[in-house]
């Protein structure tokens, strides 16, 4: 059985019935091909760790920062944007930024300069979709109230 962490703590899996990744493998089950790979990616993975575990954390987090910040711009520059998504990824950033502050190393003030560059996007974008509304509105009840006025 897997176990997930999150913050309050680490809760079992249970896995899916039939999941193929539910049922236990050793290397003997594997051809020699599939263990040799399986080997090469094992070996590759804790070769990733190490250097995640080289790294420092500020450095590490304000990528994943990054991240966010990227997603917010995609769902921004969605025709039609899409509002709800980019507001997730804006309030993620905002909350390791605004949660970690003298924590982020040399990357913090980068990161707070794109944190209000991405909030203004969504503002300007928002107001955009606001005055396409209203003209849109406009137009339908702009030519209703035309007929109706000269009568």
């Amino acid at each position: 059985m897997s176990s997930l962490w999150t913050p309050g703590g680490e809760h079992p899996v249970e896995p899916s019935p039939g999941d193929p990744s539910s049922e236990d493998l050793s290397p003997e089950d594997l051809s020699p091909e599939d263990r040799e790979l399986a080997e090469d990616l094992a070996r590759e993975m804790a070769a990733v760790q190490e250097q995640l575990a080289a790294a420092p954390a500020a450095m590490v987090v304000a990528n994943h920062v990054m991240g966010f910040y990227e997603l917010a711009a995609i769902h921004l520059s969605q025709q039609p944007s899409n509002l709800l998504e980019a507001a997730v990824a804006i309030d993620a950033m905002a909350g390791v930024v605004e949660k970690l502050p003298g924590r982020l190393g040399e990357a913090e003030s980068t990161l707070r300069d794109a944190l209000h560059q991405i909030r203004m996007a969504y503002v300007g974008v928002e107001q955009a979709n606001r005055a396409t509304e209203a003209d849109d509105a406009g137009d339908t009840t702009g030519d209703e109230s035309e007929d109706g006025g000269e009568g």
